[in-house]
C-alpha cells in the first residue's frame, strides 16, 4: 500500500503545476483512498462548484454563474492532461476528446456536399462541365464519319442539318 501511494505521489509531482493545482482543488473520485465517501472528501472548491467546467445555478437567486474555467482554459487543461495521460481524471467538459469525437460523428464535417449523396451547388460553368465534356467527347468520336462525309460531298454541297 505504501509503495502504491508513493508511486501515485511521484506521478502527481511529475505533472505540470497547472494540472497539480487543478487536481488539488478538484480531485477525481477515482483517486480517493478506498473506504472514503466522495461526499465527505470534497474540497471547499468542489462544494462551491462540483464541476468547474459547467455553469452553476445559484440556489437562492436562481441566476446562472459562469464556469470557474473558461472554454479556452478548459481546452488548455484538457490538452495538458492528454499529453500527460490523465485526461480521464478530469470532470466532464465539452472540450474533452470523447465529447469532441462524439460531436464530430453526430454532426459530420458540416461542409455542404461532403455528406453521402450530397452535391455542392457550384458555379454554372462547373455544373454544366460534365454534360459539355460528354457532348465534346461524342463529337470527337463522330469526327471520322463527318470527315468521310465531307470528302464525298465536298465543302459547298454538304449540309448535315436541314434548314
Amino acid at each position: 500500500m505504501a509503495s502504491i501511494s508513493k508511486k501515485h505521489i511521484q506521478l502527481a509531482l511529475s505533472l505540470p503545476p497547472r494540472l497539480r493545482t487543478f487536481f488539488a482543488r478538484y480531485p477525481a473520485a477515482t483517486i480517493l483512498p478506498e473506504g472514503t465517501a466522495p461526499e465527505l472528501a470534497k474540497t471547499p472548491y468542489q462544494e462551491e462548484a462540483p464541476n468547474p467546467f459547467l455553469s452553476t445555478k445559484h440556489p437562492v437567486t436562481g441566476r446562472w454563474h459562469d464556469p470557474k474555467y473558461s472554454l479556452r482554459r478548459q481546452a488548455e487543461l484538457v490538452k495538458l492532461a492528454r499529453t500527460h495521460g490523465v485526461e480521464e481524471l478530469l470532470p466532464f467538459t465539452t472540450k474533452g476528446t470523447e465529447e469532441r469525437i462524439r460531436k464530430r460523428v453526430g454532426l459530420g464535417l458540416r461542409v455542404k456536399g461532403t455528406g453521402v449523396g450530397e452535391k455542392v451547388k457550384g458555379h454554372k460553368h462547373e455544373r454544366h462541365l460534365v454534360a459539355k465534356m460528354e457532348k465534346r467527347r461524342m463529337a470527337m468520336l463522330d469526327m471520322p464519319d463527318l470527315i468521310r462525309e465531307w470528302k464525298k460531298v465536298g465543302k459547298r454541297n454538304w449540309t448535315r442539318w436541314p434548314k
